[in-house]
């Protein structure tokens, strides 16, 4: 929202963008702004409570929403069965029939300005995934051909893992030989007779929807391949006779695929063959090595790569290979991305009447996207380009931006503006230049359209002319060579079709004697030399001599330039052994700035050539270094220095310098021992990197056995920095080690680590759970151990059913508490008092949570009270203060009543003897406290209390009156005055209106009045008393009167009785009109008060009739005026005390 003001300061504040200015200074007005928009796609998951539709907009005029669906345009009240909110077009879907609601939404925000468009926000509704019923055949085979086992799983919301299992839920176990693919299905390369079995199962699992589906067991039957012969009749089983066959692929099929995904997904190419012996799959990419991203998985049948960038794209071939032949196939990988904007997307243009808007709207993505426009929602017609022209329109246009992977959407809001002239730059300006230079001054302007500018000096009419006065288009004055008689005020007149405005500028052009310069190089201003582009040939001794025709003066500065330092000279190697070699060096000039220390960098040919990597540091005054070398590389070196300024050039590399093999001189590091599966235990390490091999073919030897056990150590050479040790006990602890060799000879002798084999899930509950309740929020909760071989944590849940206070149930309160350790108790706090809870006990471990135990069900005892939640000090008198209050919110027991304390207070705050009333009553909310002191301060205790004692003290301050008060009728609320009467003469009165509320009477008007003598004020009305009309029209009154109360104390008095029940409407008694009258009485959770303080305000008008009952009244605004019940007798009123 922008605010114009006459103010030029205020006006660097403005707000351009999406704004129209009046020609008014109050009025402006905004394009519609989605400000805030529910980003899709929506997963309505049933299991959710409600999902919401955000669409919330900005703009002046308020802007009004509508939707679309699926392109076509909707009401979200009548058409989906749900309510928009008041201030915005958001909607709340709740769960119930939610497929009815699957489809494109898009939220339109207009006003009288245009229209701004959210982006399409698509929600979907899932359908619970099933796999299919059916029947399947057993697949029958003869040993050493392929099975193919077909899962097909359903689709559903991702993630989506697949896993082969037994009905017995043992996993299949794979290998090289078998494996599922990333389609789900199970490949075995080559049937043996272990792999007949009845139950193949195939589960998906999908974790979003917490739900886990099985297809039907499939059986493979595989026939042996064993010959057999006989000797004397009989049929004797001979040796294996399974055929060779070379290598064909299962997965993919053909001799190419192609394969399109988006920048920044996972690439998964996957080659999965048959034949017999098991084939070995080989990765490459033509024309280059494979990235360094790229992982094998699945046994090497897997090459995935994260976070694919383009220069990922290309040609990758998978060969599958075994003794008797080989195959390949090609993968032609494509990567691709959705529309981005580039740079940003269009913004928002202030513009002028007449003047053409030019809107960028460029986004790159890959196929290349189509652009369209539309105006306020509408499609535009014509040619479009990424540069597109729109004239005089002021409107939401919107940008999209689409191909095949997505779309994306941008508003731009233009206004077109007539705004006369704004100055921009302060009134009264001052300027100083000295004489012969040259000098700026400014004149911006803001209006619409552009301003005509032009410049006066000295209160002359013409504008300033001449070679040496240029203006230039942003309105500025520039004055070459000013001259003393350029010194005064120039006045800058702005003017275009909305108006005028005009500035003034105050220039001084000063003299100056002498002044020191320098001509080279040099920049002199005002006597300080400043040298640009510093270099080593500045350095030396600077004079500065300033002279006049009477004296002169010089002052001399030495310059000292400081560099980095040069490159070192005549770096040579020395005493080269094996695996080390001394470095030698000639230190360059440090330029003023010592050495500090030498880096020596190394360069090696075999594994990463061309690139230089530190290799040591040596301290600034060595000019030698023994450097430690690694095995079978071939080094060259060099030398820079650091200094205080930074880093110097390097030196010229030495000659090539090859070491020798040898064994490795270190192990593996960084050992790490998980287990993701059950019976089996996953071992990782860091790799050698490949400058530390110091030889060709280098291996681990990975050796482990049980911890604790007389085992012996089980080794397996791996060429990966990767093992899987399958068929372990459930988490049982190994002792590993992992030591490195070459052609050359072992490593070092490795250091032992510790790990624990796979953890399993929790399969028993904690038994003989017990409680002890400690107090009214604490419990301490005891269990048996549960005895596994697991590491597992306990966890308690507790659950509040209901409140022991009331029979109706309340909201269930689930809590839990997790306890670090193999503990067998544990403490719960933070429970509500006078409540019955349930509550079990389970362990979990990182598989998941073990079963609940049995539930106990426990209660707390009764507490004392919350806080009195307000307390009132009301209707004071001369001797007497009434008190209200409400309940407390939490009574924690059955409220037996309340302890009212209260003392005589000053204001130093000393206090008197504290004196207590005990309220008996739990339903009592008043108390009418009497026999107090005149005109006296006194502070009050109020607390809660049940059978186990009273709750924490509300304390309120009130005090006594002087003197004791009249109230009169209600005041009728519909007339601008009241009548008072039954004064006396001559007497000084205090007059107060009170608005009367539920819990107060707040004073809005007091006032001092002193009635006037008895005859004094008849004169005041001569001019009309006097008149014979007056006179007679008076009298009339007077007689018709004195007739109607005659006539009605007859028909009153006739037959000499009046029936009792009359009697009753005429002098109803407090207790049934208090209980009958339910004007006031509503019963509100908003408001505790409101109920007992109507039986507050019957009470205090016991000892007095009642006039006519008033409606409770309000002003415009809303806020309350008062109730009021009028009183027929002048006495003072005193309420009796509340009794219960």
């Amino acid at each position: 929202t922008l605010l114009l003001s006459e103010q030029p300061q205020l006006v660097r504040a403005w707000t351009l963008q999406g704004v129209k200015f009046s020609t008014g200074m109050q009025l402006c007005q905004q394009l519609p702004t989605i400000t805030v928009q529910t980003a899709g796609p929506v997963i309505a998951l049933p299991f959710e409570g409600s999902f919401s539709m955000r669409c919330e907009a900005k703009g002046n005029p308020q802007p009004v929403y509508r939707w679309t669906k699926d392109g076509k345009a909707i009401d979200p009240l009548f058409d989906l069965g749900v309510k928009k909110e008041r201030n915005n077009g958001s909607f709340v879907i709740h769960s119930g029939r939610l497929a009815q609601f699957q489809g494109m939404y898009q939220c339109y925000a207009s006003n009288n300005l245009g229209t701004a468009v959210s982006e399409e926000i698509e929600l979907i509704v899932p359908s619970t995934p099933k796999f299919p019923k059916e029947k399947i055949a057993p697949i029958v085979v003869k040993e050493g051909q392929p099975v193919i086992l077909e899962c097909n799983p359903p689709q559903g919301i991702p993630p989506r893992k697949i896993y082969w299992m037994t009905i017995g839920l043992q996993h299949i176990e794979q290998d090289e030989r078998v494996s599922m693919g990333h389609d789900g299905n199970l490949y075995i390369s080559n049937a043996l007779e272990k792999d007949s079995r009845r139950d193949y199962c195939c589960f998906a699992a999908f974790s979003v929807i917490r739900t886990i589906v099985r297809k039907t067991a499939m059986s493979v039957v595989v026939k042996s391949c064993r010959l057999t012969h006989g000797r004397g009749g009989v049929m004797v089983w001979g040796s294996y006779a399974i055929p060779e066959r070379r290598p064909s692929l299962l997965v993919p099929s053909g001799v190419q695929s192609e394969v399109r995904l988006l920048k920044g997904e996972e690439l998964v190419l996957e080659c999965i063959a048959e034949g017999f012996p098991t084939p070995v799959i080989e990765w490459t990419k033509r024309t280059e090595k494979l990235p360094k991203r790229a992982n094998l998985k699945n046994y090497g049948k897997r090459l995935t790569i994260n976070n694919i960038e383009e220069e990922d794209d290309g040609k990758y071939t998978c060969e599958a290979r075994n003794s008797v032949g080989d195959t390949v196939h090609y993968f032609n990988v494509m990567v691709e991305e959705p529309p981005r904007w580039q740079p940003e997307p269009p913004k928002g243009q202030l513009a002028v009447v007449g003047s053409d808007v030019h809107i960028k709207c460029s986004a790159s993505g890959k196929p290349r996207p189509v652009t369209s426009w539309r105006k306020n929602g509408q499609p535009l017609d014509g040619e479009i380009g990424r540069m597109v022209s729109f004239t005089r329109d002021s409107a939401v246009y919107q940008c999209e931006v689409s191909n095949r992977h997505g779309t994306i959407l941008a508003n731009a809001n233009i206004m077109i503006i007539n705004l006369p002239p704004r100055m921009l730059t302060k009134d009264y300006q001052r300027y100083s230049v000295v004489q012969g230079r040259d000098i700026i001054m400014d004149c911006k302007v803001f209006s619409s359209p552009p301003s005509t500018v032009s410049w006066n000096k000295d209160d002359t009419t013409e504008s300033v002319e001449g070679e040496r006065f240029s203006v230039f288009k942003n309105g500025s004055l520039q004055i070459n060579q000013a001259g003393k008689e350029d010194s005064g005020e120039y006045v800058c007149f702005a003017t275009n079709s909305e108006g005028k405005s005009a500035i003034t500028a105050l220039l001084d052009v000063k003299v100056f004697l002498y002044k020191c310069a320098f001509i080279i190089r040099y920049f002199l201003d005002d006597g300080m030399l400043q040298i640009i582009n510093v270099n080593q040939s500045d350095k030396g001794t600077y004079t500065c001599t300033a002279r006049t025709n009477l004296d002169q003066d010089t002052a001399s500065a030495l310059v000292t330039v400081l560099d980095v330092p040069d490159a070192p000279e005549d770096v040579e190697l020395s005493e080269q052994k094996s695996w080390s070699v001394r470095l030698a060096w000639v230190p360059g000039d440090d330029h003023n700035s010592s050495t500090t220390e030498f880096i020596v960098e190394y360069e090696e040919s075999q594994w990463d050539p061309g690139t230089w990597r530190e290799l040591q540091r040596v301290p600034g005054n060595q000019v030698t270094a023994l450097l430690t070398l690694h095995g079978h590389l071939n080094y060259q070196f060099r030398v820079y220095a650091v200094n205080g300024i930074g880093k110097g050039p390097p030196s010229n590399p030495t000659d090539r310098y090859k070491t020798l093999p040898a064994a490795p001189d270190k192990n593996p590091e960084n050992i790490k021992i998980q287990g993701h599966l059950p019976h089996q235990m996953d071992i990782s390490w860091e790799p050698l990197l490949p400058v530390e091999h110091n030889g060709p073919g280098l291996e681990y030897k990975l050796s482990y056995r049980k911890l604790g056990v007389e085992d012996i150590w089980k080794e397996h050479l791996v060429k990966r920095h990767a093992f899987v040790i399958k068929n372990t006990p459930t988490f049982v602890p190994y002792e590993i080690k992992i030591q490195s060799r070459n052609s050359h000879g072992w490593g070092p002798e490795p250091k032992v680590v510790t790990g624990y084999s796979g953890e399993d899930l929790p399969t028993a509950s904690p038994q003989d759970v017990a409680v002890e309740v400690l107090n009214t929020t604490l419990l301490r909760v005891s269990w048996t151990r549960v005895s596994l071989h697991i590491l597992s944590l306990p966890q308690v849940h507790w659950l509040r059913k209901r409140s022991l206070l009331h029979s109706n149930r309340i909201p269930e309160e689930r809590h839990f508490l997790t306890f670090p350790g193999n503990r067998s108790h544990a403490m719960v706090p933070g429970l509500r008092p006078f409540s019955e809870y349930r509550l079990t006990v389970n362990v979990f471990n990182k598989r998941g949570n073990g079963p609940n135990s049995d539930p106990v069900t426990f209660q707390t005892p009764e507490g004392v009270p919350e806080q009195v939640p307000i307390l009132t000090v009301s209707n004071a008198q001369r001797d007497s203060i009434t008190l209200v209050w409400a309940p407390p919110f939490e009574a924690n027991g059955i409220l037996t009543g309340y302890l009212l304390q209260y003392q005589l207070i000053n204001e130093t705050l000393a206090m008197g003897d504290m004196q207590e009333v005990n309220v008996s009553s739990a339903d009592t909310t008043q108390w009418f406290l009497q026999g107090l002191g005149e005109m006296s301060k006194y502070m009050f205790y109020l607390s809660a209390c049940t059978r186990v004692g009273c709750g924490p003290q509300r304390m309120e301050e009130g005090s006594t009156v002087t003197e004791a008060s009249e109230i009169s009728e209600a005041v009728n609320t519909s007339k601008n005055f009241h009548l008072i009467d039954g004064l006396e003469p001559g007497t000084v009165y205090t007059v107060r209106l009170l608005a009367k509320s539920r819990l107060d009477n707040a004073s809005i008007f007091e006032d001092i009045i002193q009635t006037r003598v008895k005859g004094k004020r008849e004169y005041l009305h001569l001019g009309v008393s006097t008149q014979g009309w007056f006179i007679g029209m008076m009298c009339a009154v007077a007689l018709l009167t004195l007739t109607v109360l005659i006539a009605c104390f007859v028909t009153r008095n006739k037959g000499g009785k009046y029936a009792v029940k009359e009697k009753e409407d005429l002098h109803p008694e407090v207790e049934s009109q208090g209980m009958n009258d339910d004007t006031f009485c509503d019963y509100s959770e908003e408001n505790p008060l409101k109920a007992s303080q109507c039986s507050l305000d019957r009470g205090m008008g016991g000892d007095s009739d009642y006039g006519d009952e008033e409606e409770c009244q309000f002003n415009e605004d809303g806020s309350f005026i008062g109730e009021y019940s009028g009183h027929k007798n002048r006495g003072s009123v005193r309420p009796s005390p509340v009794t219960a």
